[in-house]
């Protein structure tokens, strides 16, 4: 029934230094903007920028963006330059770095597929693994 993510939409709290973020650092594409919000675009993912009042979850809950093996080095290179805050270590099969957005929202870049991972199991599975 489903055919594809669609979009993702997140609430920021100061939408010009958001879209600074996600169109400066990260390389979104803007295609529209408006007083309250913004769309942009990674790949062919739709991404929705809302002016409110973020509340950022404290789970592990997360958006992971995909780069090329090639241009890991550089991102995290760029992201380390600005001083972004790191959630986490990286602990995953392939190349990832592990920070938030200006309001705190967790991101990921990695380096990877759902088949790498998968891969990656059958030496190091999870508890209760069932791959289908």
């Amino acid at each position: 029934m489903l055919k594809s993510l669609n979009h993702i939409t997140i609430t920021v709290s100061d939408l010009e230094k958001s879209l600074h973020f996600y169109i400066e650092i990260l390389g979104m594409k803007l295609h529209a903007k408006w007083t309250n919000g913004a769309y942009l675009s990674v790949g062919g993912l739709w991404f929705c920028l809302s002016l409110g009042r973020p509340s950022p979850g404290t789970d592990y809950s997360h958006i992971a963006f995909s780069v090329e093996t090639s241009d890991f080095s550089a991102a995290q290179k760029s992201l380390m330059a600005i001083n972004i805050e790191m959630w986490k270590e990286n602990s995953s099969e392939g190349d990832s770095i592990y920070f938030l957005d200006p309001d705190g929202y967790k991101l990921e870049i990695h380096v990877g597929t759902l088949q790498s991972r998968l891969d990656s199991l059958k030496n190091l599975p999870y508890s209760g693994l069932e791959i289908f």
